[in-house]
């Protein structure tokens, strides 16, 4: 959920277009996460990329948590977290996710929700994560299967991509592979190490909601303002063939994630 990146960049600087265009996703996929990572209340949390406060919420809805720090590298991401708690519930700042501005040990949790894939070198994000996670702490995150697919807008990707678009891509699209998750958290010393896959749908109202969405992206957007109104017209059409409509006019589909949690030793 941050995030920005070194080359062809994307940048999530407006946390409401962010909101409707992968906020939501988030939160489906959050929801099914703490599912399965069914962690303890009353935890110091930190939520490393959190973006808007997405994910955020659903700590504080669901976790009881002690105390809540996010970190993002986005100053819009974070004014538009801050709006969404009062600073007794949830602490934000800017920060690195490689270096994070933290004390050894201060958290019970970090977590890191569909940030993997943006942090240059994720190693040293997980790296950082254990360190600021006391003996015996979870490091978990989640993140989109972004080589098998699972990203919630692939398809849009693709056929953009089909009319010679150039799709701005994460620097670490690797790092969401369940094998590179495994590697990644067994490389830093975590142990009871576990992955798991999950997946969610969401439904919009109808055609006209997807496609005002995804004009509003802050990755997609500027590069379909940017085409010619022709290509984007038969962009649109083709999306409607991959989009099929129920009887009521909603488009539901679905998006593939893998999660990965492991302990700091003690």
């Amino acid at each position: 959920m941050c995030k920005s990146m070194s080359t062809n960049q994307i940048r999530f600087d407006n946390g409401a277009a962010y909101e409707r265009y992968m906020g939501k996703w988030s939160q489906l996929a959050g929801a099914a996460f703490l599912d399965w990572l069914a962690p303890a209340n009353r935890l110091r949390w930190l939520d490393v990329g959190c973006g808007n406060g997405a994910f955020t919420e659903l700590l504080v809805e669901r976790c009881a948590p002690i105390s809540v720090d996010g970190i993002d590298p986005s100053a819009e991401q974070i004014a538009y977290a801050r709006s969404r708690f009062s600073p007794s519930v949830a602490q934000f700042r800017q920060g690195d996710a490689m270096a994070q501005p933290f004390a050894d040990h201060a958290f019970d949790a970090a977590v890191m929700p569909l940030v993997i894939f943006f942090v240059p070198e994720p190693a040293r994000g997980v790296a950082e994560m254990a360190r600021v996670v006391c003996g015996g702490g979870s490091v978990s995150a989640y993140a989109w299967d972004m080589p098998g697919g699972g990203f919630p807008y692939a398809a849009l990707q693709h056929e953009m991509r089909e009319l010679g678009v150039a799709v701005p891509q994460p620097p670490s699209p690797g790092s969401s592979r369940l094998e590179a998750l495994l590697d990644l958290w067994n490389g830093s010393g975590l142990v009871e190490v576990e992955t798991h896959t999950m997946t969610v749908e969401r439904t919009f109202a109808d055609f006209d909601d997807y496609w005002t969405t995804i004009l509003g992206a802050p990755s997609a957007g500027p590069k379909l303002a940017a085409m010619a109104p022709d290509h984007l017209e038969r962009l649109k059409t083709l999306m409607r063939q991959r989009l099929p409509a129920d009887d009521l006019g909603r488009i539901t589909y679905g998006a593939r994630a893998h999660a990965v949690k492991g302990l700091v030793a003690r």
